[in-house]
């Protein structure tokens, strides 16, 4: 199924949950699908920092790079995949009015998974997120809900499982 875009259809996808869900299996299986580009909060705040606080004035600026690469990208003709926690409802706001303004379809998917799953795979990984299970465990209190026409895409079971459902939005 990759590649679905028909030439004409660009699409502005924000795959967005708690740390340790499963979002950047699921943001990078979605890229395949709109032969996009993905952009990753986790990268982007290392680019920027060289030692990351995650102070408020530093995640405030790392969305806003998210947002302005978004743009960029989009402006390229791209399908753009934003690979990111946005727990705080303010950093996804913008995403209606960038996808307006490039007349692409947005997408937003929350990615949801089991406690003791999520648990498990936190302790396991070994990638460039430092989110580790305290940390997931003080995002799941202050995560904004995700209201609107978000999709939920639950990530507890096997891979094969979770492609599934993207497959069934695509």
């Amino acid at each position: 199924m990759v590649g679905v875009t028909d030439g004409d259809a660009q699409y502005l996808v924000a795959v967005c949950g708690l740390p340790g869900v499963g979002k950047s299996t699921v943001a990078e299986y979605v890229t395949e699908q709109v032969d996009g580009t993905r952009l990753r909060t986790d990268v982007i705040r290392k680019e920027l920092f060289d030692e990351p606080t995650y102070s408020e004035s530093e995640t405030n600026r790392v969305y806003e790079e998210l947002h302005d690469r978004t743009r960029d990208r989009l402006e390229h003709g791209d399908s753009v995949v934003l690979d990111a926690t946005f727990a705080n409802s303010r950093h996804r706001e913008p995403l209606g009015a960038i996808a307006r303004d490039y007349d692409a379809e947005l997408r937003l998917i929350q990615v949801v998974c089991d406690d003791a799953a999520v648990e498990r795979r936190i302790a396991r990984r070994d990638d460039i997120s430092d989110a580790d299970v305290e940390v997931y465990r003080q995002f799941k209190e202050l995560f904004d809900p995700v209201n609107g026409d978000a999709v939920t895409v639950d990530n507890s079971g096997s891979l094969d499982d979770t492609r599934e459902q993207v497959d069934a939005l695509f």
